[in-house]
């Protein structure tokens, strides 16, 4: 068990993780500190509890759609025909964008 330091909000957490794992905790604390610092940039710094709330309901908010999204292509995948495939390959598609945008933040140093 490794434990890192991460910043988020301009304090330091001290994070347990498995081994070999340092690299992606670091990357997802990015992801969460970029969030966090864009939610300021909106509301102002109204408490670090609050803000990381905020942060936490904007990346379940994504979460949840993007598990909609794929919900909906699983039953439409499921219909078999011509216009279902249509919508199937656009939802993969829309997916798709949103997986790199995501990979892409990961990605930041």
């Amino acid at each position: 068990m490794t434990h890192l330091a991460v910043t988020i909000n301009g304090h330091d957490y001290k994070i347990a993780c498995e081994d070999g794992q340092e690299d992606h905790l670091l990357k997802l604390s990015n992801v969460v500190e970029e969030r966090v610092q864009e939610l300021v940039s909106a509301v102002g710094q109204v408490g670090d509890a609050r803000i990381l709330v905020m942060t936490c309901l904007v990346l379940a908010d994504e979460l949840h759609d993007i598990q909609s999204d794929l919900s909906d292509l699983q039953s439409v995948a499921g219909q078999g025909d011509g216009e279902g495939e249509e919508k199937l390959a656009s939802g993969i598609e829309t997916l798709a964008q949103r997986v790199e945008a995501i990979a892409s933040q990961l990605e930041r140093p």
